[in-house]
């Protein structure tokens, strides 16, 4: 899952043209202050009416959450049409009207959905324990250097993290808990991806195959795909559906990509099929994020705004200990030393067809998620093919924050990489900080191996060797 108010935040300092990048970073300067001020006043107003009396409670209970609603579903939209500050200030104003949306269910003036929407259930799925990665020799060991860079960046973020590098031909992996299991988000979406292409490669399915989405596969959370379906629903194909998932991180795309191949059953078949180790999911995501609320998924959640607002109504206890669970034993965790073996498998060729292999390459590369992420550390010349996962929001923290993908250089040099947060209290800023800090150190590490190369020769050419 990939939050719009995240994507807002990231997609404000990208640019198309180098003068509109300078116009944007001297805007992002004044903006993001004010935005940031904005926010934590709606946080702090939100907490000061709801230590006020009845009858305020009262009166503030007659704003209708619908707007809220509204507001947020006016933020995807302009996202989609790639408004992003217009969006996050949707968001913002709506965070501030549409409180009544979360308020507690004793609120005078609330009409709260049935008690057995908010009843957390245990969590049944097909997913299989997550297996340890076999330790396939690598040619050589992992750099030294970047592997103490590693574990020195990971000790100063101050709160846990799982990272792993692979040079994607000579194989070597440095990582730090790299073998253990993280949420993953919506980078589990890469995996149904390469389901939906080992279809296609046996020929069980078509990527120009017609799709008809309607009401019943609307998910939750980001999925603009849904905004096309009217009263005879949306004709797609399964080519676009792919697309929507890997490229703007699509749920209901990613849902229905899923049913069409067999479900989590049948993606934990191809993963074992083709070797893939410490990768784990559980359900799409309407089910997997209403879990991990607490929650067990019901029709009455697919109108725009309903997940969120019976969430909202859940009990904080409930809400602690679903949030504790997943944290514990992530439905969806995979290792980030499986995640880079699976990338580099992909990049060699090693899962798919040559054709299908360019198809989930070309999409990841044009992933619209994430661009201040590992993408942000990359200097001129370097190329990224990437898969972001965004978990939910719980008493100030983030549960799942994560970017995956190849980095290529200049020469052609492929890295497979992870970083994955379980729980982060850092502010976005800092989550992007540390994320880019990887990405330098394995443009450190390939310019270092360069420079070794090329005093090699030098110093051949020396003795005339």
């Amino acid at each position: 899952m990939d939050r719009v108010s995240d994507r807002a935040f990231e997609f404000s300092v990208v640019s198309a043209t180098p003068l509109r990048d300078a116009a944007l970073r001297a805007l992002g300067a004044v903006f993001w202050t004010a935005a940031d001020g904005l926010f934590l006043a709606c946080v702090a107003t939100d907490k000061a009416v709801r230590r006020v009396g009845a009858g305020t409670q009262h009166f503030l209970a007659d704003v209708p959450g619908s707007l809220g609603v509204a507001a947020v579903r006016a933020g995807a939209f302009t996202v989609e049409r790639r408004a992003p500050l217009t969006a996050l200030a949707v968001i913002l104003v709506g965070a501030g009207i549409g409180w009544n949306a979360t308020a507690p269910a004793a609120v005078p003036g609330r009409h709260p959905l049935s008690a057995t929407h908010a009843v957390p259930t245990k969590l049944v799925t097909a997913a299989v324990t997550i297996r340890t990665p076999r330790h396939r020799p690598p040619s050589a060991p992992a750099p030294a250097a970047l592997q103490r860079e590693l574990s020195e960046l990971a000790a100063s973020y101050d709160e846990p993290v799982g990272i792993a590098v692979s040079d994607v031909t000579e194989g070597w992996v440095a990582s730090v808990d790299g073998q253990q299991a993280f949420p993953q988000q919506s980078v589990s979406k890469l995996w149904v991806a390469i389901t939906a292409m080992d279809a296609v490669d046996q020929g069980r399915m078509r990527l120009d195959q017609g799709v008809l989405l309607t009401d019943d596969d609307r998910s939750v959370f980001f999925q603009p795909i849904t905004y096309r379906i009217d009263k005879d629903g949306y004709q797609t194909t399964v080519d676009e559906l792919l697309n929507k998932a890997l490229i703007t991180s699509d749920n209901a795309a990613n849902d229905k990509l899923m049913g069409m191949v067999g479900g989590p059953v049948a993606v934990h078949e191809v993963l074992q099929r083709k070797d893939i180790e410490g990768v784990s999911l559980a359900e799409d995501e309407k089910h997997l994020q209403a879990h991990i609320a607490g929650m067990t998924w019901t029709p009455q959640f697919r109108p725009y705004g309903a997940f969120e607002e019976a969430r909202g109504r859940l009990p904080r206890e409930v809400r602690d200990k679903a949030m504790q669970a997943y944290l514990d034993a992530p439905y969806d965790g995979a290792s980030p030393v499986g995640i880079v073996q699976a990338l580099s498998a992909l990049k060699r060729g090693e899962l798919l067809s040559p054709g299908s292999t360019d198809v989930i390459l070309g999409a990841m590369a044009k992933a619209r998620t994430g661009p201040r992420r590992l993408a942000g550390g990359l200097p001129s010349g370097w190329k990224i093919a990437h898969k972001t996962g965004t978990g939910q929001d719980w008493r100030g923290a983030t549960y799942g924050i994560n970017d995956v993908g190849l980095l290529t250089a200049p020469d052609g040099r492929t890295y497979a990489v992870a970083v994955m947060m379980p729980k982060t209290h850092k502010p976005v800023p800092a989550r992007l900080e540390f994320m880019q800090a990887v990405s330098r150190a394995v443009v450190g590490n390939w310019q270092a191996e360069r420079r070794t190369v090329a005093s090699l020769r030098g110093s051949e050419a020396v003795r005339g060797d």
